[in-house]
């Protein structure tokens, strides 16, 4: 499949504030306009992330059929999913891939917040994390076998934070996004989710639980993604050997598919 280019009577930059656009689609941005060092600039409107996308209304659906979705994938467990979803799979290719959660059952949250501190619920996230690079290659590498393909792809879980963010960060990486640049993408979930949050900690609260405990849970951090890092620089050499050679990825391919040419002045 060759390169893809949007049209220029569509929009060249993503929204910067795409939320907005949506009613019951959270957390979603367009990795659009991301830059690399050497000055290649990510298209708009072909790699977009989000939190579940799956009670969209006509409206939102309306929305997204204007980025030509080719897939959209879905890294949550049946058990996360909602009846009322499945109309959304009538418009969209949405294929399951899930990405398992076990550690974050309801029962295990509770149990957090009933005993836990704070700090255990931070260490608790990190732990989490360095699973993403070991046990769940399988479903990152076919994620990113999407991305060699060319495809103008939606990526999701239930919050778009943490599995999504994972996703992110070795699809970023793959692009030759800096560091800095994936971990500020990564930190948008905290302000995109504020109002989720918000009524999440409320609830908390009204049942005499503990807000601060649950707050490492819903939010994100460097440290949760360094943790992801981590186990890639320290079992598998880095993350281009983790790409390329772990996850056996083309990742000159996948620059080629979504990168714009370097600007002449």
């Amino acid at each position: 499949m060759q390169s893809k280019l949007i049209p220029h009577t569509d929009i060249e930059r993503p929204p910067q504030d795409l939320p907005a656009l949506f009613q019951q689609v959270q957390n979603i941005r367009d990795l659009g306009g991301k830059t690399t060092p050497d000055g290649r600039r990510i298209q708009a409107r072909r790699l977009l992330r989000s939190a579940n996308p799956g009670l969209a209304t006509p409206t939102d659906i309306a929305q997204l059929q204007r980025f030509h979705l080719d897939v959209v994938i879905d890294f949550r467990t049946d058990s996360e999913k909602q009846v009322e979803e499945y109309p959304f799979a009538e418009v969209f290719n949405w294929i399951a891939d899930p990405v398992t959660v076990g550690n974050l059952s309801q029962s295990t949250v509770m149990g957090m917040l009933q005993n836990g501190t704070a700090e255990a619920s931070r260490e608790f996230m990190i732990a989490f994390y360095r699973d993403f690079p070991l046990r769940y290659q399988p479903q990152y590498k076919r994620f990113l076998q999407l991305a060699e393909q060319n495809y103008n792809m939606l990526y999701h879980c239930t919050a778009g934070k943490d599995r999504t963010g994972f996703a992110s960060l070795l699809l970023l990486s793959a692009l030759g996004i800096d560091r800095s640049t994936i971990i500020a993408d990564y930190l948008e979930s905290n302000r995109h989710n504020t109002a989720g949050n918000t009524q999440l900690l409320a609830q908390v609260e009204k049942f005499g639980l503990s807000g601060a405990v649950m707050a490492p849970l819903l939010l994100v951090e460097p440290a949760y993604l360094d943790a992801a890092q981590q186990v890639i620089d320290e079992h598998f050499g880095g993350m281009p050997h983790y790409l390329e050679r772990v996850l056996d990825i083309d990742v000159a391919l996948i620059r080629a598919n979504y990168l714009e040419p370097v600007s002449v002045v």
